[in-house]
């Protein structure tokens, strides 16, 4: 727990925080590096566009989730995001380790976009009386997210 003399929560709604704000961690974590494996390996029509495409999902990615470490830091709790961490807690499934079409890496893109953004509105659904801050800022991740989403999958035939 917290090594601070002064907290923001209470340590029973800390607790409660944590429990809710880790696991959207540890997705925003895996869909970062799932995204840059996807950027690697895509490949055919459309390369060009799909592979910056990616490139600025994961800058936004990467920010989110660095934001939620650091409010986790911000509630007293050492965030946990160590690639065993994340490996046996995501909730998304894995990415293909190939070269990958376009479209299929838009697909698989934008299914992994909409299990992250899932999980964040389920912790969204349930922090709002305990911390409106912790809220409002995974209610910011989700609707860059959710914009991202729109854009990758307004490419999928």
């Amino acid at each position: 727990m917290t090594i601070f003399k002064r907290n923001v929560l209470s340590a029973e709604t800390t607790d409660r925080m944590i429990g809710l704000l880790q696991q959207p961690l540890v997705d925003l974590i895996d869909l970062g590096l799932q995204l840059k494996q996807a950027h690697w390996c895509v490949i055919g029509t459309n390369f060009r566009a799909v592979h910056t495409q990616l490139d600025e999902i994961i800058v936004d990615v990467r920010a989110a989730s660095d934001e939620l470490a650091e409010r986790i830091s911000t509630l007293g709790v050492a965030p946990d995001g160590r690639s065993q961490t994340v490996s046996s807690s995501t909730r998304l499934s894995g990415m293909s380790g190939q070269f990958e079409s376009a479209s299929a890496t838009v697909t698989a893109v934008a299914d992994r976009l909409q299990t992250t953004i899932d999980g964040l509105r389920e912790s969204i659904s349930k922090i709002g009386q305990l911390d409106p801050v912790s809220e409002d800022m995974l209610i910011g991740i989700s609707a860059a997210l959710e914009k991202h989403l729109w854009m990758v999958q307004s490419q999928e035939a």
